[in-house]
């Protein structure tokens, strides 16, 4: 187990199992590196709070609950950054924030999560 503190959550403990590890952090937050996705009420949003950072959590969500139809394509160079061995343990999240009163989802910028080793990476989907 890990323990750790937060500001929103306060003292926490999770299994190690449980940590996802970006290699080089979330762009902008290089030094924080290891995150937890915490459950947000009874919805289908989650907390990705850091480990290193009390003060640092996202609000995130899959892909799939904004918009279905959402694909991207993972370049084989992520997949080998993030030791994929099964396409089917990666994971599609989005960071959400809001804006003027509005939910705004970051669908450029979605993390990639290699749930069967606990890696994630944040990559940038270039528009067409």
């Amino acid at each position: 187990m890990i323990k750790f503190n937060s500001t929103r959550f306060g003292e926490l403990s999770v299994p190690e199992d449980k940590i996802i590890t970006f290699k080089e952090g979330i762009p902008g937050f290089p030094y924080a590196k290891r995150y937890v996705l915490l459950d947000y009420k009874d919805t289908v949003l989650k907390w990705l709070q850091s480990v290193d950072d009390p003060d640092l959590a996202f609000i995130v969500t899959e892909s799939s609950n904004i918009d279905p139809k959402y694909q991207i394509i993972v370049h084989n160079s992520v997949k080998e950054y993030l030791e994929v061995d099964n396409e089917e343990s990666l994971v599609v999240l989005l960071i959400l924030r809001i804006h003027d009163g509005k939910v705004i989802a970051n669908f450029n910028g979605p993390l990639i999560i290699n749930a069967d080793k606990m890696l994630g990476a944040q990559v940038i989907v270039e528009s067409i």
